[in-house]
């Protein structure tokens, strides 16, 4: 067993101290975790831990050893095969010490001490784990709302496809816009000003090309060319568009 540490015993002699560790790992294998002061979590830690080694082991001179330490034979069953098996990847660090303050009466500083029982993460793991955040962040983010005061270029750029970057207000593309969709189409709608303006009234996007709708303030409204203006949500939708980027991303700001 490991050498006990240099200071005074925990009980009035070297046997008595084997006793109490014995008792105190005992209740920890059964229990999993106990509560006890911070002077004998620390003491009890290798011991208890040393005995997990044997159970690791799992031969018959194995189980007689720890049979010499602890009394309680189903106590050693479940060492051998239940908490053995959970700490087979593992190579230490069986027990964790956590302090929680001090006790009432006699004010001595208390501890938890516990079975790491968790899996241990494998090289293989943690490798799966980077290559999945690395394609994580390489593939493109979920649509998210930016601010309403966004540049077309600053969106159209990054976002939208060149056949739905909005013209210039003015422009001679506006004015083709307009002249390409003269007609309204759908109940609720409004066709393209030559300017490029939004009609009064008429202020959510419609794009024939993708067949989507954007709301004032939505990410790509700024961007996109409005092929036709619908009146609200509700009127683009019974015309068959879509809220582009999901109907989260086109809630009216």
């Amino acid at each position: 067993m490991p050498t006990p540490t240099k200071g005074p015993r925990l009980g009035g002699g070297p046997a008595h101290e084997r006793l109490m560790l014995a008792n105190l790992s005992q209740q920890l294998f059964e229990h999993k975790r106990i509560t006890t002061t911070v002077t004998k979590a620390k003491r009890m830690r290798p011991y208890a831990e040393r005995l997990i080694t044997f159970a690791k082991r799992g031969d018959l001179a194995a189980r007689r050893r720890v049979l010499a330490q602890l009394t309680d034979k189903s106590v050693v069953h479940e060492l051998f095969t239940s908490i053995a098996a959970a700490m087979e990847d593992r190579n230490g660090g069986y027990t964790r010490i956590t302090k929680i303050g001090n006790r009432k009466g006699d004010n001595a500083p208390m501890a938890v001490i516990e079975l790491v029982m968790e899996p241990v993460a494998t090289k293989a793991t943690v490798a799966e784990a980077e290559r999945a955040t690395e394609k994580a962040a390489a593939a493109p983010a979920a649509p998210v709302d930016t601010p309403a005061d966004s540049t077309a270029a600053e969106v159209s750029a990054e976002e939208i496809p060149a056949d739905e970057q909005a013209p210039e207000v003015g422009s001679e593309q506006a004015a083709e816009v307009a002249t390409d969709n003269a007609e309204a189409e759908y109940p609720g709608s409004h066709a393209p000003l030559e300017s490029g303006e939004a009609p009064e009234g008429f202020d959510v996007k419609g794009n024939k090309n993708s067949m989507k709708y954007h709301v004032p303030g939505s990410r790509w409204y700024a961007g996109t060319t409005a092929e036709i203006w619908f009146d609200s949500p509700a009127s683009a939708e019974a015309a068959g568009f879509d809220p582009a980027g999901g109907a989260a991303a086109q809630k009216l700001r």
